[in-house]
């Protein structure tokens, strides 16, 4: 079968879960038995959003390769278990440059460079890229933004010339759009989603399939009116009521025949419609975990979407453990040694999230003090490891002035040191130790058992700075162990105190590795420690 391609795209208003639905149709397609990626086109000119501030554009997302993405990758990786990769993310940025260095190089050979043909040709050509590197039976590529934005003209530009050149068989676009509820009226009302087609059709695009996004039920008469509207069959009219849990969202798209519609449109005969039993399996257990459990998250962006992998990956394992866990924002700068015991109170345990700069971080050393020295299951990571190893070395080992070097470069005691090959490195974007890296584990450590024994891992990074080996002695003669070791460098990726219940810190990041069928075993460790740790366990 010919690699055929589904297009998602956007319109009436921004945020309404385009990444949820290519990630529930993705899924579906899998349960067929259909080998497919997913990929995320975004049209800002950034080159990637690793230089962007998290209340722009939420969490930084990294592939295996190293790549710095948008966050909907990793909903794409946590439903259907792919490992995504530098061709599965594009941003307007990345197609102008490498478009500007084919010019600056000759490639065109004197002619005039335009956004058509050549921006567009270099969009379709980043479309078509992932089905030549491996066999694949869909690619589902989600286009960012809403119609209507200028900057989304390009792709959608492209979007309709490859839908002419590879056929109605080959290509499909799924227009997601918003139904809202006039509460004074007391009625939906269509009329958005009919002027977002319309503009989806004045740029040469008709939708086959319309994904309504409502909070309420929409009724018959209202999905044949849009249909009759926007030129689609009513069957292929599906709506995106609000539910529970975004892992219910794919249920609720078979329930519909979302992926049995989509094929049929592109000549493909439906088989027997999947049962999705393990992905069922989870939804029951998540529905059946009552007793709650409360983990703070201790960091400094008052924001859901900068810890989103960080918050899934505790949902996963809470699942697993037969529980609930609410996620409970701690601001970091508003921690201090009088207030953190009521600022942590009825904590099962703690996270000490990732992030950069300055701001922000005593209240984090505050928080590491105060979980260890009572003995409160802690779980740092990348930035919240160092800060661990910072309030050790402060409290513990007696460096009054020990800091990072990120913070302050003069500090006597800098326990946390650039990386050497860092030192020459000026400019901001893509240039961190990024992607995966192997990590050998130190036999009996409670990281080693939670990993189920395994000697080595391979984990993903996002990092400039490093645990400083010229104290590795000191740390473990008082109690800290580093217990996690890169092979190659000889960097400390993991620290534990064995003597605590559960208190290690990674220098990578393992929520980007937990996926709905296959939770992280370092989440599933701490989620059980925390649950351990709690009266009622």
């Amino acid at each position: 079968m010919d690699t055929k391609y589904i297009f998602i795209t956007g319109g009436v208003a921004s945020s309404l879960g385009k990444g949820i639905i290519s990630a529930s149709l993705g899924k579906l397609l899998q349960a067929r038995g259909y080998n497919i990626t997913i990929q995320k086109f975004d049209p800002y000119i950034n080159i990637d959003p690793g230089t962007l501030n998290p209340y722009e554009h939420g969490e930084c997302y990294v592939t295996a390769d190293g790549m710095e993405t948008d966050l909907d990758l990793g909903h794409y990786e946590r439903f259907t278990g792919i490992e995504t990769t530098r061709d599965n993310s594009v941003t307007t940025g990345r197609i102008y440059l490498s478009v500007i260095e084919r010019e600056r190089r000759g490639d065109y050979l004197g002619k005039t460079i335009q956004v058509v043909p050549h921006i567009t040709d270099e969009i379709k050509r980043r479309i078509l890229l992932n089905a030549t590197k491996q066999p694949l039976d869909f690619v589902i590529t989600e286009i960012g933004g809403t119609i209507g934005d200028i900057e989304s003209q390009p792709f959608l530009e492209a979007i309709r010339q490859l839908r002419w050149e590879l056929g109605p068989q080959r290509a499909l676009n799924v227009h997601l759009t918003y139904v809202p509820f006039l509460a004074a009226a007391g009625e939906l009302k269509t009329k958005p989603t009919q002027t977002s087609v319309k503009q989806l059709q004045g740029l040469g695009i008709q939708p086959e399939v319309l994904v309504l996004r409502t909070e309420h039920e929409l009724n018959d008469h209202i999905r044949e009116k849009v249909a009759h509207f926007c030129n689609v069959d009513v069957a292929a009219v599906i709506q995106s009521q609000d539910l529970p849990s975004i892992y219910e969202v794919p249920v609720n798209m078979l329930r519909q025949g979302l992926d049995a519609v989509i094929l049929q449109k592109m000549g493909v005969k439906p088989e027997k419609t999947p049962d999705l039993g393990s992905w069922r399996d989870f939804l029951e257990r998540r529905s059946k975990a009552q007793k709650e459990i409360k983990i703070a998250l201790v960091g400094k962006y008052d924001l859901q979407d900068a810890y989103k992998s960080i918050i899934e990956s505790l949902a996963h394992a809470g699942t697993y453990n037969d529980r609930k866990v609410k996620a409970v924002f701690v601001n970091s700068e508003g921690i201090t040694r009088e207030n953190v015991e009521v600022q942590l109170q009825g904590m099962a345990g703690i996270v000490i999230c990732p992030g950069f700069g300055s701001r922000g971080i005593e209240g984090k050393i505050i928080a590491a003090e105060y979980t260890r020295s009572h003995d409160i299951p802690t779980f740092g990571i990348c930035l919240g490891m160092q800060m661990m190893v910072i309030e050790f070395a402060r409290n513990v080992l007696g460096y009054r002035d020990a800091n990072s070097a990120e913070m302050d470069n003069n500090a006597r005691h800098k326990v946390i040191d650039l990386m050497e090959e860092q030192k020459k490195i000026t400019q901001k974007g893509g240039t961190m130790r990024l992607g995966t890296y192997d990590c050998r584990l130190l036999e009996e450590s409670k990281t080693w058992t939670a990993y189920g024994k395994q000697e080595l891992i391979r984990e993903r990074h996002r990092h400039r700075y490093e645990f400083n080996n010229l104290y590795q002695s000191v740390f473990e003669s008082h109690g800290m162990k580093c217990v996690g070791i890169n092979p190659t460098t000889n960097l400390v990726e993991i620290v534990e105190i064995p003597a605590l219940k559960w208190y290690i810190g990674t220098q990578f990041h393992p929520e980007y590795s937990s996926t709905v069928l296959h939770p992280h075993p370092l989440f599933m460790s701490f989620i059980k420690a925390c649950i351990d740790g709690t009266t009622e366990a």
